[in-house]
């Protein structure tokens, strides 16, 4: 019996429901337990038979409450400065908390909330910053300095779903009535094996996966249990697995779908030019090699290393604009092109993990227009950035092996029966 597409547990069939409680029981860890909701309870001299107004588990009926958004380029200074809240004060609570919340980690356009003495003096009390749906964090200037985070408890519904690429995954998803949030996911889980700049018509994705709900609110997409990619007649599978108390992605065979670099430095952009030994220069107008790929994508967007590496070079010079080299290892190197700026600490000689934002897409040098021109060496010698090919990451160990068949073997089951 297939399972309907985007339905919930509750309305699959008995036997896909007792799978599913198995799988879920399978992958989850003992030492990754559900976030529990943290309350602070703040002592009041005026107790109230009725139970006070509460914000974030804080008593806050003889509290001002004054809210706001974090706006562009400002600092933690500029928001508390104005409450008397000292540079001083502000470097013992980011030392006293470091382990808890990197202050560094603020995010623009996020909302925060300030709760302060209701009297001529105003005295803060608590500086509250919304994270992401569900956690926020209190930063708290009472007798002791200190942050917590606070997070409210979510209900999750496991999910079933598939979808077509007619034209794009986002829409594919937006059409079958699936956040493309997920996509995101996606993209990160299968980004060492799924060249998702190059997905053709009728390729096929399925996913088991979490919805969290805080009441009845739909706030995020939650963990992956599986997904697969279905090309033609090529098939590759995610398999979640924790060992050595980290959870990754592994196909079929256990080997890690992690290689040793990403498919692209981008997040969802397009192809507007390939790696060819001859090649129409736009703005020279000669034929000459262009032994990169140009992914086109707006003024700002952030370019990622597609691997670990060590920055050989940045500069600016007339024809590649500004640009960055990372050297990988002994054999291979690449080299990102005409953007608007480096990254934060990209200078000669830094080391960067995969990921890492190195600089942001601009039009600098020879360009017609906002792109990144990505290059690929081996052993010195261009090579085309689409064809490499990289070894995996650890595989499942020989120990694991057992486990790992029982987790596979169910989710390719519920995969399969994925209409």
């Amino acid at each position: 019996m297939k399972i309907p597409n985007h339905e919930s547990i509750l309305f699959s069939p008995i036997i896909v429901l007792i799978l599913t409680q198995t799988l879920i029981s399978c992958i989850h860890h003992e030492n990754n337990p559900a976030p529990a909701i943290i309350e602070l309870n703040v002592s009041s001299d005026n107790q109230k038979n009725e139970e006070p107004l509460r914000l974030y588990g804080i008593p806050c009926d003889s509290l001002n409450i004054i809210t706001g958004t974090i706006k562009p380029n400002r600092f933690l200074s500029d928001i508390l400065s104005p409450y008397g809240v000292t540079g001083k004060e502000i470097d013992i609570l980011v030392k006293n908390s470091k382990d808890i919340f990197d202050v560094r980690k603020i995010r623009a356009r996020n909302n925060y909330t300030i709760l302060t003495d209701n009297d001529s003096a105003a005295t803060l009390r608590y500086f509250i910053y919304d994270h992401e749906p569900g956690l926020s964090y209190i930063f708290s200037f009472n007798d002791s300095l200190n942050i917590t985070p606070w997070r409210l408890e979510y209900s999750k519904e496991i999910k079933f779903s598939s979808f077509t690429i007619e034209t794009s995954l986002w829409d594919a998803m937006k059409k079958t009535n699936v956040n493309p949030e997920l996509s995101i996911a996606l993209s990160e889980i299968f980004a060492w094996t799924v060249d998702f700049f190059g997905l053709q018509k009728g390729d096929k994705f399925k996913v088991i996966y979490e919805e969290k709900y805080i009441g009845d609110k739909y706030v995020l997409p939650g963990r992956i249990y599986g997904a697969s990619f279905i090309s033609g007649s090529r098939e590759y599978k995610a398999i979640p697995f924790i060992q050595n108390g980290i959870e990754s992605y592994y196909d079929t065979d256990g080997s890690s779908l992690r290689r040793e670099f990403l498919k692209a430095p981008l997040k969802f952009s397009r192809i507007t030019s390939r790696f060819s030994a001859a090649r129409m220069h736009p703005i020279l107008r000669i034929v000459r090699p262009h032994h990169g790929v140009d992914y086109a994508a707006p003024v700002g967007t952030p370019v990622y290393t597609v691997g670990d590496g060590k920055i050989t070079e940045t500069g600016n010079n007339p024809g590649a604009g500004k640009y960055v080299k990372i050297r990988h290892n002994s054999v291979y190197s690449t080299a990102y092109l005409h953007l608007s700026s480096f990254g934060k600490g990209i200078v000669p000689g830094a080391y960067v993990k995969q990921g890492d934002i190195i600089g942001y897409v601009g039009s600098s040098g020879l360009s017609t227009g906002p792109h990144l021109d990505f290059r690929f060496y081996k052993n010195g010698y261009p090579v085309d950035p689409l064809k490499v090919e990289a070894p995996p990451s650890e595989p499942v160990l020989k120990e694991n092996l057992e486990k790992f068949n029982r987790i596979k073997t169910v989710i390719s089951i519920l995969l399969d029966q994925i209409d």
